[in-house]
């Protein structure tokens, strides 16, 4: 499995590398494109790109399809920003490159981040 850093490092935005490297570990085929206008924090510096994509990743394989249905998917999304947050007392895109994080280190924090969230799910 190719981290999603080093797809990042070929030329993937952040919130793509996090879907691509999802997509070829676990044998998923969530589109990729999904996550092309969420990289530099939807390109303002917002809410991360990586954060953003563990949320979708977790949506997808966790959502619902019908409002009857409980929505668990929200459960695991907020449990992946409360890691994001303890960790870097933001999720902000801004912040993070304030504070000297690495899209490096964000892109696979997030990623194992929601690996932990999915398997504990």
């Amino acid at each position: 499995m190719t981290k999603p850093s080093i797809y990042h490092s070929q030329g993937y935005n952040c919130a793509e590398a996090i879907i691509k490297s999802y997509n070829e570990e676990f044998n998923t085929s969530i589109p990729v494109a999904l996550g092309s206008g969420m990289g530099t924090g939807a390109a303002v510096g917002s809410l991360c790109g990586a954060v953003n994509a563990a949320v979708l990743v977790a949506g997808f394989i966790k959502g619902r399809e019908d409002s009857s249905a409980p929505n668990e998917a929200r459960k695991l999304s907020k449990e992946i920003m409360k890691r994001v947050r303890d960790q870097y007392d933001s999720e902000i895109c801004a912040n993070l490159k304030k504070n000297k994080v690495s899209c490096s280190e964000i892109i696979d924090f997030s990623y194992n981040a929601l690996k932990e969230v999915l398997a504990n799910a």
